[in-house]
């Protein structure tokens, strides 16, 4: 089985924040979806948990931090194409999402990003492993 990653944000309307990633095409899952949290597929091995800031404040007794205040961590997801990363932008953008910053092009990586509604940032990106600087 390969590894799988399942990230975890609070957020501060469940039925906004479900609309928004739902318009971005992530796949909600309903087996991890109820009144106080969604679970979405974004690919086979990677899966998004949002849950209202009660139902996270059950995951830590830590503080919920403001990400639209503080960055306290960043979210990339590697794209098949140039289209892709612009296309999961603009439709984060049109959703009511933010742009973190303009379109980078590097050549053998390019890469763009968006805030969603609460403020938790992603980075979009993609990059050709062939063309890599030193390859």
């Amino acid at each position: 089985m390969p590894t799988q990653i399942f990230v975890s944000l609070p957020i501060r309307n469940l039925q906004n924040s479900i609309r928004f990633y739902e318009s971005l095409g992530f796949q909600r899952n309903p087996q991890f979806s109820d009144g106080t949290a969604a679970g979405f597929d974004i690919s086979d091995s990677i899966h998004l948990m949002l849950a209202t800031h009660n139902k996270f404040s059950e995951l830590t007794p830590k503080q919920i931090a403001g990400p639209s205040k503080v960055c306290h961590s960043l979210l990339s997801l590697l794209c098949e194409s140039r289209e892709a990363v612009d296309s999961i932008v603009l439709k984060a953008i049109a959703a009511g999402g933010s742009k973190a910053h303009e379109p980078e092009d590097h050549g053998f990586m390019y890469q763009y990003g968006f805030y969603d509604l609460d403020g938790h940032g992603w980075g979009v990106f993609w990059f050709d492993s062939s063309a890599q600087p030193g390859k």
